[in-house]
């Protein structure tokens, strides 16, 4: 914690960069039940409840867990947590999962030990998972950040002091903090801090690209998901389109959402609290740093840093879950201001492609975590892509279209506005039809 509320680097990375296996929200769920199932001796489980906020229910509806061939379910994330997670992996809880783990999680679920409840009525991110046997129950409470275990109890009575509640709550408890300082920063400071990038800071955004490139290779070999990213690459091969910066960027940014939301046991690197979002912020870049001359990796892990940095900034005034798609609008946008960086735009250019992609996808909404996010991750990366390309040849959205402002600051905090109080109806109406959909099939 940074006592003088000044943040480097390294701090922010540290905060809203980690790997996580999985979509966030059901890995979420697994390390609520994990944690919860950890205070407990070996018995048999009588039930595992759960009770979550309506964002963490949306995106863990219907998003396929890791390992278990395309199987979906909060149910499903919840059991596995408890038979074969492990809490001290944090978002890669579900890693030591075998087959035999989720043999006994559907064996769970099947007898009828699992019950998940909507909180209609809570913060946007919270997960409450009690698991009991015969003699005791334990509960885990995570609120405000994914991993973020604000209370441990063992048969009602609080644990002031756990290793789980020390490695993970300690460690994001700046998290507030650190949205108001990015609240208060202009691009230009941004763009100050990834010039003090040292070595590890370097390594460290290198084995975030590692991690995401791995999963783009796995969405083009094997077609997982809807197949969006091998379905283009197979596109180009038949000559139907071209492959150009922006078919590139599309190519590798879906691919990897196909894999991850398929279900590969690979982690991503995430990106302000989410793995597509960091898909989305990460893998443009690389995608077109070979089309851009006399480019170096060097050169392309600063434009990823400062990716994530813009990514955190816009998720600072948008929320961390809400009914507009972050990956489109703040990965994007980050995505969008890395390329502009990396080709050399000045500050000017930046904030024109910022513009430009807000004015581009401000509509789009989030339907909850799934095989389709693919689609609209290929539409932010080739938006990443073209604004970018567009700043750079003079074309800046005017401050009198719609919620564009003159500075891109502003034009994020009517972002911001738009996405924490226009769209509370649009979110609830979302979840509604979601629910009504099970109840018909």
């Amino acid at each position: 914690m940074n006592t003088q509320n000044q943040y480097t680097l390294k701090d922010i990375l540290k905060l809203e960069v980690a790997p996580a296996l999985g979509c966030t929200e059901p890995a979420a769920v697994a390390l609520a039940t994990a944690a919860a199932s950890s205070l407990l001796d070996a018995g048999r489980i009588t039930s595992i409840q759960l009770w979550l906020s309506a964002n963490i229910y949306k995106n863990a509806f219907a998003v396929a867990i890791p390992g278990t061939d395309g199987a979906t379910g909060i149910d499903l994330a919840a059991a596995l947590g408890h038979t074969g997670g492990d809490a001290t992996q944090r978002l890669q809880v579900l890693a030591p999962v075998t087959g035999d783990h989720i043999t006994a999680a559907r064996e769970l679920i099947a007898s009828g030990s699992v019950e998940v409840n909507l909180l209609k009525e809570a913060p946007t991110i919270y997960i409450k998972a009690a698991v009991s046997t015969a003699e005791h129950t334990a509960t885990a409470t995570i609120e405000h950040t994914h991993d973020n275990i604000t209370e441990l109890t063992l048969d009602d009575k609080p644990l002031a002091e756990h290793p789980l509640l020390a490695s993970i709550s300690d460690s994001k408890s700046s998290l507030a903090e650190l949205e108001d300082f990015l609240r208060t920063q202009t691009f230009e400071q941004l763009i100050t801090l990834v010039e003090t990038m040292d070595e590890e800071d370097f390594e460290f955004i290198r084995q975030g690209v590692e991690y995401n490139l791995k999963l783009a290779r796995h969405g083009l070999s094997f077609g997982p998901g809807l197949g969006i990213g091998k379905t283009l690459d197979r596109l180009v091969r038949e000559g139907l389109i071209k492959k150009d910066m922006i078919q590139a960027a599309r190519i590798l940014t879906s691919a990897a959402c196909d894999a991850r939301m398929s279900g590969a046991k690979l982690p991503a690197m995430s990106s302000a609290g989410s793995g597509n979002h960091g898909l989305t912020a990460i893998l443009p870049i690389w995608a077109v740093k070979n089309y851009i001359n006399e480019t170096s990796d060097h050169e392309a892990l600063k434009a990823v840093a400062l990716s994530h940095l813009v990514t955190g900034y816009i998720k600072s005034h948008t929320g961390r879950l809400s009914a507009v798609c972050g990956c489109s609008i703040a990965a994007g946008a980050g995505a969008s201001a890395a390329i502009t960086y990396l080709m050399g735009g000045n500050l000017n250019h930046i904030a024109s492609a910022i513009k430009n992609l807000i004015c581009d996808l401000a509509g789009c909404i989030c339907d909850g975590a799934k095989a389709s996010c693919a689609f609209k991750l290929a539409t932010a990366a080739g938006s990443a892509v073209q604004s970018a390309l567009f700043s750079l040849h003079g074309i800046n959205v005017k401050e009198s279209d719609g919620i564009i402002a003159l500075s891109p600051e502003q034009t994020i905090k009517n972002t911001g506005e738009l996405s924490t109080q226009g769209m509370i109806e649009t979110d609830r109406t979302i979840l509604k039809i979601m629910i009504e959909k099970t109840l018909t099939d």
